[in-house]
């Protein structure tokens, strides 16, 4: 794998000086430009290193960073000594990082201090607690560590099916997942779909706004990019700081040609209007992404003719941790009902390169969780919708829906109708048991700057679904929402929605969370009685 995504570029191919990487920290001051050259000396530097420590092929690595370069060092690192990196996102608690640490029997974790970058340091562990102190016998400073270690490293060689990487899922509900992805079939899936649902050219300057503790990062901003020799933007910052205008500056100055980010980013950004995107020549771009929810239709509006100026073709993607598989790829789809539809994708006989191979240490689970269901299908656990043209529209997680009085249907179909209205910023919607209905919609609405929640306001809100939907899909709750319970990446938590539109208020882990505090404010202001 590193061999394919750095030495075939660097010393059999011209890409040496080739900028791999523009680095955007935190603050606009904090920023770097490394090479492909530059970057094979850091990642074998840092290999070496871990040889040292002991680490050897098949052991276990964690990595706990920020999006700062020696996260990409050392990812890259494991893949070349043949170890099997375990990145946890940095938004999680100590306690998810620790349960994950265990989980994967790690014997080294590589973590910083800070967000600089400059206190990186690396952890030997064996039985390691969180609230260890630091020991000079297994613990060292990263710029200490690589001082002088060696810029050479041969790369160990491996198997097709040996493993990569492991990658917990996110925790929103029950025990995180280990999903086991394997060295040839993930290359040959990330460099596949980087290159052709992308149309990358070889002058591109790539952006994915993800983060590397997901697999929207580890696959489109270190893998994809690498081994088709893209030239990427690595950011470490936030969309609003230091003002609204980061992304479309950073995209003004690197001349990005292909911006890949969340809806929940475009929604966010659309609450401060066109103004800030004016102050930026976005002349450059030349395809968009989106990717990690379905996107509603004033979002997808405002990205094409805003951001996009009309111009622009998006890319709105589909796949996950477990599949590395995309929507511009043929999926194929299970009819649940005239409308409503379930991803499957066949696998008895035929399964794709890019499929996990397994739940580290858990492959009863993998078979439980993803083929019991339907043999010789793997279930995706997604719905879409058909529409009369036979286009299919996906929906989201299939345990996001709701069956109102028998009647099925998607949250986001009710989330996209309410988005509708000038007020609205944002929207979730979960089910609520009904004593006749069976469940029925409880609806949390953000408002946009400077608009206030009122009786009259609801009432539109609920003709306005009446209007898009119909009668089955009115709201019987809507709640004003001034921040919805988030992850750091962006993912709304849904299960803590279902548990506050509930009172129920037993709920358990809110380590992933970006702000806590947010939960407390939404039950104060729960709906009692239907509104």
């Amino acid at each position: 794998m590193c061999y394919n995504v750095l030495d075939r570029h660097v010393r059999e191919g011209s890409l040496g000086e080739k900028v791999a990487y523009y680095w955007e920290g935190n603050s606009p001051d904090h920023q770097m430009a490394i090479t492909y050259s530059q970057l094979l000396s850091h990642v074998c530097r840092c290999a070496n290193v871990l040889k040292q420590m002991g680490v050897k092929k098949g052991d276990r690595v964690s990595i706990y960073l920020p999006m700062i370069p020696e996260l990409v060092y050392t990812m890259l690192a494991c893949a070349r000594i043949g170890a099997v990196h375990s990145i946890v996102f940095a938004g999680f608690s100590c306690e998810s990082l620790c349960e994950r640490i265990v989980d994967a029997q790690s014997s080294v974790l590589v973590t910083a201090g800070r967000s600089s970058g400059s206190q990186v340091l690396i952890c030997s562990l064996l039985l390691w607690c969180i609230q260890t102190p630091w020991d000079s016998q297994c613990d060292v400073w990263w710029d200490e560590a690589m001082r002088d270690s060696s810029e050479e490293c041969e790369p160990e060689w491996l198997d097709a099916e040996d493993p990569l990487f492991i990658l917990y899922t996110s925790g929103s509900t029950g025990k995180p997942k280990g999903v086991l992805h394997t060295v040839a079939g993930y290359l040959l899936y990330t460099s596949m779909t980087f290159k052709y649902v992308f149309d990358h050219h070889h002058d591109d300057v790539y952006w994915c706004t993800a983060d590397i503790g997901w697999i929207t990062g580890h696959s489109y901003i270190t893998y994809g990019p690498l081994a088709n020799g893209a030239t990427s933007v690595l950011f470490e910052g936030i969309p609003v700081h230091p003002h609204v205008g980061r992304f479309w500056e950073i995209i003004e100055k690197y001349k990005v040609t292909k911006f890949y980010t969340a809806p929940t980013a475009i929604r966010l950004l659309m609450k401060y209007g066109r103004e800030p995107l004016q102050k930026y020549d976005l002349s450059s771009l030349r395809i968009l992404g989106t990717v990690g929810e379905p996107i509603n239709p004033e979002a997808w509006q405002w990205y094409y003719k805003v951001v996009g100026q009309s111009r622009c073709p998006i890319v709105d993607t589909f796949w996950q941790t477990e599949t590395v598989r995309n929507k511009q790829l043929t999926i194929e789809v299970l009819l649940g009902s005239r409308t409503q539809v379930y991803l499957f994708r066949r696998i008895a006989g035929r399964p794709w390169p890019g499929i996990m191979r397994t739940v580290f240490r858990n492959h009863e689970r993998f078979e439980n969780t993803y083929f019991k269901k339907f043999p010789g299908f793997y279930v995706t656990g997604d719905g879409c919708r058909r529409d009369k043209d036979g286009y299919y529209w996906i929906t989201g997680r299939i345990d996001d829906m709701l069956n109102v009085s028998g009647h099925l249907m998607s949250t986001a179909e009710v989330e996209a109708a309410l988005t509708e209205h000038g007020a609205v910023a944002e929207a979730a919607v979960v089910s609520r048991p009904h004593k006749v209905k069976g469940e029925c919609l409880y609806c949390f609405v953000t408002l946009k700057d400077s608009r206030e929640f009122s009786h009259t306001l609801v009432d539109e809100l609920k003709r306005l679904v009446r209007e898009k939907i119909g009668p089955i899909a009115t709201p019987d709750f809507i709640q004003n929402a001034p921040a919805l319970p988030k992850t750091r990446s962006g993912k709304i938590m849904r299960r803590i929605l279902r548990q506050i539109a509930r009172n129920d208020k037993d709920l358990g882990d809110l380590s992933t969370l970006a702000d806590p505090k947010v939960v407390e404010v939404l039950f104060s202001q729960r709906c009692e009685a239907a509104a």
